[in-house]
């Protein structure tokens, strides 16, 4: 899939970035299309893949977990989210397969922390500290594991995340010129920081 997601996941906080190209084929449509989804205060999906599975994929389970937590009035926590989404994925072999694949991060109080989930399309599922989907996952892998440590500050962390930008906008034949880094901590999830080249 040409799309990538990286995530960095610690105990107080986890990133995900997300290329903003939407492209099909040889032709690309725009660099500014949003690929991470606020699921609800506390929680992102990043999502890469097919436009159209994508958009309807996301959206269903954005709506889903917020119905509910209207039916129950409680939110659901990260590992239940990740289990509810490949659920769908699972069930949706069988019937229309959905050519998505996603990392899913949440923070779930001070005593649980931060967690991490990724799925591929065929929902299968695993939590990690570290992951990266896509074309980008041949250079960025590296970069997460010469890298990564349980301790990294938010600021090491955005410069780990540049490096394998660069090291996908240096190495990669597609053009993503523009990234979007989200956070989600105890303060809530919310947009960290853009990665856009000035001449596009």
């Amino acid at each position: 899939m040409s799309d990538t997601v990286i995530g960095i996941c610690t105990k107080n906080f986890a990133l995900l970035a997300c290329d903003e190209t939407q492209a099909r084929s040889i032709v690309v449509y725009k660099h500014d299309e949003d690929k991470i989804m606020s699921l609800d205060e506390h929680k992102l999906l990043a999502c890469s893949g097919g436009h159209s599975d994508r958009v309807q994929f996301c959206e269903y389970i954005q709506r889903n977990l917020k119905l509910y937590q209207l039916k129950n009035g409680v939110p659901l926590g990260t590992a239940a989210v990740a289990n509810f989404t490949r659920q769908q994925l699972h069930t949706a072999l069988r019937r229309g397969p959905k050519q998505v694949n996603l990392v899913i991060a949440g923070y779930d109080g001070e005593e649980e922390g931060c967690s991490m989930y990724y799925m591929d399309y065929l929902a299968s599922m695993h939590r990690m500290n570290k992951a990266v989907t896509g074309y980008g996952s041949y250079f960025v892998s590296s970069t997460l594991d010469a890298y990564y440590r349980e301790d990294l500050s938010v600021d090491e962390a955005v410069k780990i995340i540049d490096a394998g930008i660069e090291e996908i906008r240096t190495r990669l034949l597609l053009n993503t010129p523009n990234f979007v880094v989200k956070i989600v901590d105890k303060d809530g999830a919310r947009v960290l920081c853009r990665r856009t080249l000035l001449e596009v």
